[in-house]
């Protein structure tokens, strides 16, 4: 027999503590390995921890890894009856669900056949229906929504929403602007141990920082003395103004946005081989505006120092609300994906991002911009600036989403007698 001589212990969690509050969202995020899953299933009782304690008020329902839960010998029906038994329903309260259970699923005659038969989607719709049923007062979901057809993950969404509003959620994704979307604070595991606890925006703002500065220490790239080059992509913009404008500047709603100046020293990150001297946002003749219009065509302009040589140097922008949601952005990389822009050490450069602002919500909004040297998927950032412009919103025109888009044109057609009696 071999013996245990040299074993060392392995902690998958170590001095984790933390509260939640009665109807909070809480995200949870880490790199894989982190001990974000074992942490779930210590909450959920399916691992029992080797030291401290977890203290839960009410019924926990989880969505943990693919299957859990499941007996793959069992029908999806079978299924449901058990899953919903050991969350504390009666067999009379499961049969009055069970329509509504298969009708959230939607998974038709699967229903009665082997779970070892399902796809990985519909083991997860299944599993979501029953969640979705057992009157939970806590829910546990893990990854759960990166599995599964678009239209699926924005029914789940829809019920997180509503479950949001009486119920407390533990929610784990490597999607920070899904954990940005829903949750209000974010626990930050790094190795078992908490890296950091806080408001959501900025706890996935420091886990950016640091998926980056990781990838540059693994990364080593030379630097070439380059050629100076200079792209330009326009786009023909043509007469396109939204028809409504006018109407809107004679009535009393508003729908303009003022801009704040750029704040040099805001939170930044980066390897340091160029920096962000200026960003502004100005009108079509380059002259600096303190306020915007939706549907106006503006321009961000950044203004950029290299401090080493850039080969492929690439500048982009990110318009977040003040959730830290991604709204709109974009940045060099297609444009001079066939003429790579270099930059020596010591030369300034300046982008102009053109586009037709788009009609805000009322609220406080953020431009965050970067410089890199790479291309869109392998790059070094130099400079990462947060919120770099303010901008707050005082529209009260009409807009539907996050963003209103301006309209080119919105036409109302009564038929005529003819064409209806035709149609008829």
């Amino acid at each position: 027999m071999l013996g245990t001589e040299g074993a060392s212990e392995f902690h998958a969690l170590q001095h984790v503590s933390f509260h939640v509050q009665k109807g909070e969202t809480i995200g949870i995020i880490g790199r894989n390995g982190s001990g974000k899953s074992t942490l779930l299933q210590i909450i959920c009782g399916t691992l029992t921890p080797s030291g401290g304690r977890v203290a839960i008020n009410g019924r926990v329902a989880a969505l943990l890894e693919l299957g859990a839960g499941f007996n793959p010998e069992f029908t999806g029906r079978e299924n449901v009856f058990m899953n919903a038994a050991l969350l504390g329903l009666s067999k009379a309260q499961i049969e009055e669900r069970l329509d509504a259970i298969f009708a959230f699923a939607d998974i038709g005659d699967f229903v009665d056949q082997p779970v070892k038969t399902y796809s990985s989607g519909m083991y997860v719709r299944l599993a979501f229906a029953v969640i979705a049923h057992v009157d939970a007062d806590v829910l546990v979901i893990d990854e759960a929504l990166a599995v599964g057809d678009a239209f699926f993950t924005q029914k789940c969404m829809r019920f997180l929403r509503a479950f949001m509003e009486r119920g407390t959620v533990l929610f784990v994704s490597h999607d920070t602007n899904a954990v940005v979307n829903l949750c209000t604070r974010v626990v930050w595991l790094d190795k078992g141990r908490v890296r950091e606890i806080g408001p959501a925006k900025d706890v996935c703002d420091s886990y950016l920082e640091a998926f980056y500065e990781e990838q540059h220490r693994a990364s080593g790239r030379s630097a070439h003395a380059p050629e100076r080059s200079s792209v330009v992509r326009a786009i023909a913009e043509g007469d396109m103004r939204d028809q409504r404008a006018l109407l809107v500047n004679a009535s009393k709603l508003r729908n303009d946005v003022e801009l704040f100046q750029f704040t040099a020293d805001a939170k930044n990150f980066g390897l340091g081989g160029a920096s962000i001297e200026h960003v502004g946002i100005e009108d079509g003749t380059g002259a600096s505006l303190n306020w915007v219009v939706g549907g106006e065509i503006v321009c961000i302009r950044i203004a950029v120092k290299a401090l080493q040589n850039l080969q492929r140097a690439i500048v982009g922008f990110i318009v977040r609300d003040r959730l830290g949601q991604n709204l709109f952005g974009d940045n060099t990389y297609l444009t001079t994906l066939n003429e790579p822009f270099a930059v020596a050490a010591g030369e300034s450069f300046s982008v102009r991002f053109g586009f037709r602002m788009p009609v805000l919500p009322v609220g406080d909004y953020s431009v965050t911009v970067a410089v890199a040297d790479g291309s869109q998927s392998d790059h070094v950032i130099h400079q990462w600036l947060h919120d770099a412009v303010l901008l707050k919103s005082h529209s009260t025109s009409v807009s539907t989403g996050l963003i209103g888009i301006p309209m080119h044109e919105i036409v109302l057609e009564r038929d005529t007698l003819s064409e209806i009696g035709a149609a008829q």
